[in-house]
């Protein structure tokens, strides 16, 4: 058995606790099962808003003929793109890994890491399969996978996941996907972009359901004149054809009172299946029933405020806590846990002003609370793109939307349009650093004529209580 002093199963935000617990002189193993870097270097942000931007490329050429400008696109080199892309992605793993191997304090264990009891941990299925550590301190920031929705036939049909989407060298002729989260927006953004007739199937009346309201159908809208959706239906059997696949669904029940059923069966058919039905915890693979450490009834890790598990010693961040599925969301907790590991005051995590942000098209992002959060008093503000000077030189068509309690403070503002994953960061600061009001953002100088100034209208003059 090998002892060490700090343990990390995973490669993503975790190797930043890990790195931290070196630089103060400790003895680190990390396990990890798959290439360096997690899944937002491997298998997601990374790889997909590479290719994303190819889109968005791809897609401003198309519509120069707005601008008067004429423009055509001769020939699109799509294997070339995606095997650029996740060369990249690869050369940037490997370096990650060569920079372990070279530290003194570091040691990488390659396999499946399962608890043999709270800090000590067997390494499986990988080329240091039987290896044991044993460590003071253990962090579990092993992530998610895809999840796989109980489909009747599935299991005998040819799918994908987001996985096996982002190496496609070909665009499929007829692709459908179940799902209408952000994974879903953004791949099938991509691939419509490139070519592909795209079918989406989504249990929600709107594409992401997680954002506020009227954001998420407005962009539902939007994909409607797109792609062929099918929201409110959930896929029931799935079968093999001659020349593809083809998909059954019926209307969605949920909630106590059915809501959501509307429409009629469908059947959908199309070359490629990608199943983008969200993520599943990867506790499952480690044993905690070896261990302190407790899981909600979703599977993922239960932690306290500071992000300590009921093991002592054992710490969990990332996706596999559940918190928000967003790596500058795993980060912010890896800083939290140096802080609390390593400090002499330790500070709950803060999640306050979490933004997120969905690069598709149109570009949607917010942070804090949506009306649907919101059970008391609020007053609601919206500020359209095209009525700001930049926005109507870009054609822009999207707003700006602004939540706030009735003494001014923010709680929460939702964004559709270009930009908006750029645009909400302004917010976020205000929410964290500044005094969080109306005030922050009105009174700021903001360019003219700059595309923020959509943000700085959108908190000016009167906001209406619902």
């Amino acid at each position: 058995m090998d002892d060490v002093d700090f343990l990390v199963i995973g490669s993503g935000s975790g190797l930043d606790v890990a790195n931290a617990a070196a630089s103060r002189g400790q003895s680190v193993a990390v396990v990890e099962k798959g290439p360096m870097g997690g899944t937002c270097l491997n298998r997601g942000c990374i790889p997909s808003k590479q290719l994303l931007y190819h889109a968005e490329v791809m897609e401003t050429i198309e519509e120069a003929g707005e601008f008067g400008i004429d423009a055509a696109v001769e020939d699109v080199a799509f294997a070339d793109i995606v095997r650029e892309v996740n060369e990249d992605v690869s050369g940037d793993s490997e370096s990650i890994r060569r920079g372990l191997e070279s530290s003194a304090r570091h040691t990488v264990y390659d396999g499946e890491g399962r608890f043999v009891d709270d800090r000590t941990v067997e390494v499986v299925d990988g080329p240091d399969a039987g290896a044991t550590v044993r460590a003071e301190t253990v962090l579990v920031a092993a992530g998610t996978r895809p999840s796989v929705p109980d489909i009747d036939g599935l299991d005998e049909v040819s799918y994908l996941t987001s996985t096996e989407a982002l190496q496609l060298t070909t665009p499929p002729e007829e692709l459908v996907i179940v799902g209408g989260g952000y994974i879903a927006a953004e791949l099938g953004h991509f691939f419509e972009t490139f070519g592909s007739d795209v079918t989406i199937v989504g249990r929600r009346p709107n594409l992401l359901p997680e954002a506020d309201e009227e954001v998420a159908a407005a962009f539902t809208d939007r994909y409607a004149d797109r792609f062929t959706l099918h929201t409110g239906h959930a896929a029931t059997r799935v079968t093999e054809t001659e020349t593809g696949i083809e998909l059954d669904a019926r209307p969605y029940e949920y909630g106590d009172d059915g809501a959501g059923v509307h429409g009629d069966p469908v059947t959908v058919t199309g070359d490629e299946l990608l199943v983008a039905a969200g993520r599943t915890p990867n506790t499952d693979t480690l044993n905690l029933d070896a261990t302190g450490v407790e899981t909600d009834d979703r599977g993922y890790v239960e932690t306290d405020e500071y992000l300590q598990t009921d093991a002592e010693g054992v710490w969990a961040l990332g996706d596999i806590v559940g918190e928000y599925l967003l790596k500058h969301s795993a980060n912010h907790e890896a800083k939290a846990v140096v802080r609390n590991l390593f400090g002499d005051d330790p500070e709950p995590v803060a999640y306050d002003a979490m933004p997120f942000a969905v690069f598709a098209s149109p570009e949607v992002a917010g942070v804090g609370a949506t009306e649907a959060d919101l059970d008391g008093d609020y007053a609601v503000r919206t500020y359209e793109y095209g009525d700001t000077a930049r926005g109507d030189a870009m054609h822009a068509d999207g707003f700006v939307k602004v939540i706030i309690d009735l003494e001014g403070a923010i709680l929460g503002c939702h964004i559709i349009g270009p930009e908006a994953s750029n645009l909400i960061q302004e917010v976020v600061v205000a929410m964290t650093a500044g005094s969080g009001t109306v005030r922050d953002i009105r009174e700021a100088i903001h360019i003219h004529p700059a595309l923020s100034e959509v943000v700085q209208r959108a908190f000016s003059g009167s906001f209406s209580r619902p």
